[in-house]
């Protein structure tokens, strides 16, 4: 079990942010808990404390949500998801985290720069797509793996359908529940469930439902317009977050 204390300095926030954003918003300012916990510690290493974590949190919102979400692309963007996490074991030890991370940045800030500028927010919903739902859903497992930074690729594809915002989080919810349990068997094959990273991560848990519950409560008192607006700007920090973190590493090295 990891003792230094400015490990939990960094982790204790991460994993809060990372329950209010994952029960409110549908990821959002989440993916960045990695990022922070690998101030201390290896990328992977914070994955593999995370995910324990996020399973636990995810069983919260699937049943705060259970009544609230969109069956009908799950199953294309769960074939894709799987897709995308069996490409991120097979390349695990070749593939740069950072460009990743950069990958990841530039497509959200693209993504909500776009909805600004062609004033997204009045233009109708988008059609579904088979093919869309597929493609977003393996870039979405392929992130998850690496650095469950799975929330953006999804965006891209879930908010121009412009569902009610309950069944939009709800949705996500679901989607990441099942990506997060998939992910147990390749992550524990690479190690990164060690006994020492379960012991923290379990060290950490009851963070998770404090995170949940606030994530429920600010969901349940925005309206839906502001509470869309707060997700693209979301998305949009998150895109520079991951732009910055991911050339200042390239960089370094």
């Amino acid at each position: 079990m990891i003792d230094d204390p400015w490990f939990y300095a960094v982790a204790i926030p991460a994993v809060l942010l990372c329950g209010i954003s994952k029960g409110g918003f549908a990821g959002g300012l989440g993916i960045i808990a990695v990022p922070l916990m690998a101030l201390v510690v290896p990328p992977l290493q914070a994955a593999g404390i995370l995910l324990p974590i996020l399973i636990f949190m995810d069983a919260l919102g699937v049943w705060k949500y259970r009544h609230a979400w969109d069956r009908r692309d799950m199953r294309l963007l769960l074939l894709g998801a799987i897709a995308g996490i069996a490409l991120g074991t097979a390349t695990a030890q070749i593939v740069n985290e950072n460009h990743i991370r950069l990958m990841v940045g530039v497509i959200a800030l693209i993504f909500a720069l776009n909805h600004w500028i062609s004033r997204g927010e009045s233009a109708p919903p988008k059609p579904r797509d088979k093919a869309k739902a597929t493609l977003w859903g393996t870039i979405s497992g392929f992130t998850s793996f690496v650095s469950h930074a799975g929330g953006p690729p999804l965006q891209v594809y879930m908010l121009p359908l412009k569902l009610d915002k309950t069944v939009y989080v709800g949705t996500s919810v679901v989607f990441f529940m099942v990506v997060n349990w998939a992910k147990l068997v390749p992550y524990a094959w690479l190690g990164q469930l060690a006994p020492g990273n379960l012991w923290t991560a379990a060290l950490l848990l009851p963070l998770a439902p404090a995170g949940m519950y606030l994530g429920f409560w600010l969901h349940d008192i925005i309206p839906q317009k502001p509470f869309f607006r707060i997700v693209y700007i979301l998305v949009f920090l998150v895109g520079l977050k991951l732009i910055w973190d991911g050339t200042t590493a390239l960089l370094g090295n």
